[in-house]
């Protein structure tokens, strides 16, 4: 059964055109390249995490101490309503640095002080003794909404988005492909939500999808179809202990 979009342009491309940085983003981009086998995300044959932590790290600096301060990324987190580290009520994170330590040249405001007169820290406020922040919400809200192109991906993450969140980015595509797949619109729209006012205000297709992607999907859903039936192990579908062919389970219409 197609699937055609009717009337007017869509949500995800009112953003035609932003500089982020020296960067720029467009609504339409080409699609990723994905050569090779289907990915399997954080599998252990494919994923060395030693060598995955340094270039998140990476990411999550260049995040908090950079891209949240910059006005494209403000309003693409604006327009998919979720907020930024800085932006939080509680225990807002103005850098990737401890409390008290000075800011990175070009990074935000540094003490609650400087936040608050330049208008971005609540009165009241004060500097978060961690600065632990998760990036998994706001690639979430990317992919769910159409917005995680890799240009976007480059514009929130930097330079090593690929090694540093590009497996995360993968495994929230599949999750979001496997949610569609589980529930109707509005229990997806209902798990995508965020606390604090912060609804997910549309859904997009997954976007840039490949037929290797796409395949990659299938086997990891015919996995968890097997386990939901207990075929793990020795009864694994692919076991050579198993007198029988593969059985998996068959959803139902």
């Amino acid at each position: 059964m197609a699937y055609h979009h009717a009337g007017g342009s869509s949500a995800g491309s009112a953003f035609q055109y932003a500089q982020v940085g020296h960067h720029s983003f467009s609504g339409f981009p080409g699609p990723p390249e994905l050569n090779g086998p289907p990915f399997q995300p954080f599998q252990e044959s494919q994923f060395d995490i030693f060598e995955w932590y340094p270039k998140f790290q990476s990411c999550l600096r260049y995040f908090l101490d950079h891209a949240q301060y910059t006005g494209p990324i403000q309003a693409v987190a604006a327009f998919v309503n979720i907020q930024l580290p800085f932006q939080k009520a509680h225990n807002p994170v103005l850098s990737s640095k401890p409390a008290g330590s000075a800011s990175p040249a070009g990074a935000g405001p540094s003490t609650p002080s400087t936040a608050r007169a330049a208008g971005k820290l609540p009165i009241g406020a004060q500097l978060p003794s961690s600065t632990y922040t998760t990036l998994t919400p706001y690639i979430r809200r990317l992919v769910a909404t159409g917005f995680d192109y890799p240009s976007v991906l480059h514009g929130f993450f930097g330079d090593d988005w690929m090694a540093g969140i590009g497996p995360m980015h993968e495994a929230e595509r599949r999750n979001y492909m496997f949610a569609a797949k589980s529930e109707t619109w509005l229990k997806v729209k209902t798990h995508y939500d965020m606390d604090g006012e912060q609804q997910v205000p549309f859904l997009r297709p997954l976007q840039n999808v490949t037929e290797k992607e796409i395949q990659g999907a299938e086997t990891s859903w015919s996995e968890w179809l097997a386990m939901q039936d207990w075929m793990l192990g020795p009864r694994a579908p692919d076991s050579p202990r198993m007198d029988q062919g593969p059985r998996i389970k068959q959803e139902r219409d």
